[in-house]
C-alpha cells in the first residue's frame, strides 16, 4: 500500500540533523553539538504565567490569528526591535511555532512549477515544505561569498517562474547576517518583479556587533516575516511562532492556518505574551552569553588551523572539513566512532554544503571545552581518514 502514499511525501527524508542527534542520543560518554537548542531554561516568569494560565482555565480555542492581546504585543515588539509597524487586528497571525509559519506560507503562495531560490548551505526544513507544494527549490551557491546570499547571487537565478525568495538571516547552519546595504540591494532588485519574500528571522535577538535589520523595512508588501520565541526566549517546546505580512497576504496565509491548527495552543500563548511584555529583553542575558562561547569556539577552531567564517548571529559555526576526499557524512561518522563527539553533516543543509560541518555552541561553556578538545584530538590522531 505506500505505493499509494503521495509522491511529493515519498521523495523527502528526514531532516538530516535530526539523523544525526538521533543516532549518538543516550550513547556513553557522547559529546554532542548537534542541535541548535537553548541550554537556558525558559525564563521563570514566563513559565509562572503558563501555570496562571492552567489555574484560571484559560484553556479554550482562541481566536484563529491568536488573542488579540498577544498579537497586540507582537506588533509592539517589533515596533520597538526593528522600527516595523503591523496592525495586530490584520497582519499579525500567532502559529504554532515559526516551522508551521513557513509552511502555511509556502502553501499560500505556491503553485506547482513555480520556483523558489534560497541559499545552500541552508537549514533544511524549507527545501521539503517547497517541494511538497509542487514548486522547485533553486539554490544559490554561496559557499564562495562568506556565505552572504546577495542580489548579485540571486539575480542569475531569476527567472518568469520564480515566485519567492527565501531570505534566512541570522543564518541556520552559518550564523552569518546580512547588513542593511545588502538588504537594500535585495529589495531592489525584487521591487518591479511579482515575487515574495520570505523572511526567517527567528535568530533576530541573538545577534551580536550589529543590530538585526529586517527586509521587510525596505519592501513590506512583497515580505512575509516569520519569527518566534523558540530561541529568543528558549522556549522551543511551547510552539509559539509569529507571522508578520500586509493585509492582503494574511487573510489568505489565515485560511490556511485556520485549516491546519485553528489556533496555536491558548496556554502556550499566554506564556508567549509574557515573554513579549514582561519578558521582552530576556534574551539579552542569552544573547551576552553566547558572544561570549562564539568568540571561544572561533579562537579554538583558528588554532586548529580549521577554515571558519565568524558569524556574526545565531549560535552555529559552519566548518571546512580539512580532510580530503571524505565526505561530511563519513567525517562526522569518524568523529563520533573514534572522538565520541557529534556535530552535523554539512550535506544536511543541501549538497551546497559538502564538505562542511555543523557544529552548535548552544551547550555549556564545559560542554564546548570537551568538545573542542576531543575535535582537536581526532585532528592530530587523524592526519588522513
Amino acid at each position: 500500500m505506500e505505493h499509494l502514499i503521495n509522491q511529493n511525501v515519498r521523495s523527502i527524508e528526514i531532516s538530516g540533523i535530526r539523523k544525526f542527534f538521533n543516532m549518538v542520543e543516550g550513547t556513553k560518554n557522547m559529546v554532542s553539538l548537534t542541535i541548535g537548542q537553548p541550554d537556558f531554561t525558559t525564563p521563570q516568569h514566563v513559565k509562572d504565567a503558563a501555570k496562571l494560565a492552567i489555574d484560571n482555565n484559560l484553556t479554550t480555542y482562541t481566536s484563529n490569528a491568536g488573542t488579540l492581546e498577544l498579537r497586540k504585543a507582537a506588533a509592539r515588539f517589533y515596533q520597538e526591535k526593528y522600527s516595523l509597524s503591523y496592525d495586530p487586528g490584520t497582519e499579525i497571525i500567532i502559529t504554532t511555532g515559526a516551522s508551521q509559519a513557513i509552511d502555511i506560507a509556502f502553501r499560500t503562495i505556491l503553485e506547482p512549477g513555480c520556483e523558489v531560490i534560497l541559499p545552500g548551505p541552508v537549514y533544511p526544513g524549507y527545501e521539503p515544505l517547497i517541494s511538497l507544494c509542487g514548486a522547485v527549490p533553486v539554490h544559490a551557491d554561496i559557499t564562495e561569498n562568506q556565505f552572504k546570499f546577495t542580489a548579485e547571487l540571486i539575480e542569475p537565478l531569476l527567472t518568469e517562474k520564480t515566485r519567492c525568495i527565501v531570505l534566512p538571516y541570522p543564518s541556520n547552519p552559518t550564523g552569518v547576517s546580512l547588513d542593511k546595504h545588502e538588504l537594500e540591494k535585495i529589495a531592489k532588485l525584487a521591487e518591479t518583479k511579482e515575487i515574495f519574500i520570505l523572511a526567517d528571522e527567528i535568530y533576530s535577538e541573538l545577534v551580536y556587533e550589529k543590530p538585526h535589520v529586517s527586509i521587510g523595512a525596505y519592501l513590506r508588501e512583497k515580505t512575509i516575516i516569520i519569527n518566534g520565541l523558540s530561541k529568543s526566549h528558549s522556549m522551543t517546546g511551547w510552539r509559539i511562532g509569529m507571522l508578520f505580512a500586509p493585509e492582503y497576504l494574511v487573510k489568505h496565509i489565515l485560511k490556511v492556518h485556520q485549516y491546519n491548527v485553528s489556533c496555536a495552543s491558548s496556554i502556550s500563548q499566554m506564556a508567549a505574551l509574557e515573554a513579549l511584555t514582561a519578558g521582552v529583553n530576556d534574551a539579552e542575558p542569552m544573547r551576552a552569553e553566547y558572544h561570549k562561547r562564539r568568540d571561544y569556539v572561533y579562537d579554538r577552531l583558528k588554532k586548529m588551523g580549521l577554515e571558519v567564517v565568524m558569524p556574526d548571529g545565531a549560535f552555529y559555526f559552519f566548518i571546512k572539513i580539512p580532510a580530503h576526499n571524505v565526505s561530511s557524512v563519513d567525517f562526522s561518522l569518524a568523529l563520533v566512532d573514534k572522538a565520541k563527539l557529534a556535530v552535523v553533516p554539512g550535506s544536511a543543509f543541501s549538497q551546497l554544503g559538502e564538505g562542511y560541518i555543523r557544529l552548535s555552541y548552544a551547550y555549556s561553556m564545559e560542554t564546548l571545552e570537551e568538545g573542542l578538545n576531543r575535535l582537536e584530538k581526532f585532528l592530530i590522531d587523524e592526519v588522513v581518514l
